[in-house]
């Protein structure tokens, strides 16, 4: 019998993508004179990212949005140069964006206990690969943005998930990922990661857990 799947968003659960992200905008930051640090652009075009990718109604390379979403915090930074710029700084420091500390240790667990560690992200094929997260996942099992077509949070994303894997379960952080998640009937274990908190009028997940170590247990009452 094959495993069941298990997916996890890719720049939350498993990658802390703000402090890689942040550390390689400081440098740009920094050799650019800028007043600002890398924190206060990494979070001035984090929430534009996804927004932008949410008004993609079909795929586009992830450099697209992410473009549009730079040139707005620029603006609201006022910050003078190329947005392109920090984009392409963001794309070649993803490599050494640091995994959560438990994420290493943890995912061989959930292999261990019958389940297929996966992966639910919007993300480009290449991008994903070059993260530290890249050798954890089963990569037959790793849905992309690029490999469905549509970025989160459209539906199709997780009604495709349903469709390709039969009935995963889905591991997000985010308060919209796990909304999109439940609406299309896919059992939800988030984990809590900081900079992340569910909305509060929104659905709740099946379980909660503070580390993929946990996740075992989670899992298993689940079935």
């Amino acid at each position: 019998m094959t495993a069941p799947v298990v997916t996890f968003d890719l720049f939350s659960a498993l990658i802390d993508s703000r402090t890689g992200g942040s550390a390689a905008l400081d440098e740009l930051a920094h050799g650019r004179g800028w007043e600002v640090v890398g924190s206060q652009l990494y979070d001035a075009w984090d929430p534009r990212n996804k927004a932008a990718q949410r008004d993609c109604r079909d795929w586009v390379p992830w450099r697209v949005p992410a473009r549009r979403a730079m040139t707005g915090a620029y603006e609201a930074l006022a910050l003078e140069g190329d947005p392109a710029e920090a984009v392409e700084v963001l794309a070649a420091s993803m490599p050494g964006w640091p995994l959560w500390p438990d994420v290493a240790t943890g995912l061989p667990l959930v292999r261990e206990a019958g389940w297929r560690p996966g992966l639910l992200s919007s993300v480009d094929d290449d991008l994903f690969l070059s993260t530290a997260a890249a050798p954890l996942v089963d990569h037959e099992v790793a849905l992309t943005s690029e490999r469905l077509g549509v970025y989160k949070p459209h539906a199709a994303v997780y009604q495709q998930a349903v469709d390709l894997l039969g009935a995963p379960v889905h591991v997000p952080t985010s308060a919209r990922d796990v909304r999109g998640a439940l609406e299309a009937g896919i059992r939800v274990v988030r984990l809590r990661r900081p900079g992340h908190d569910l909305d509060p009028d929104g659905p709740r997940p099946h379980h909660e857990v503070d580390s993929t170590h946990d996740l075992p247990a989670a899992l298993a009452t689940l079935g």
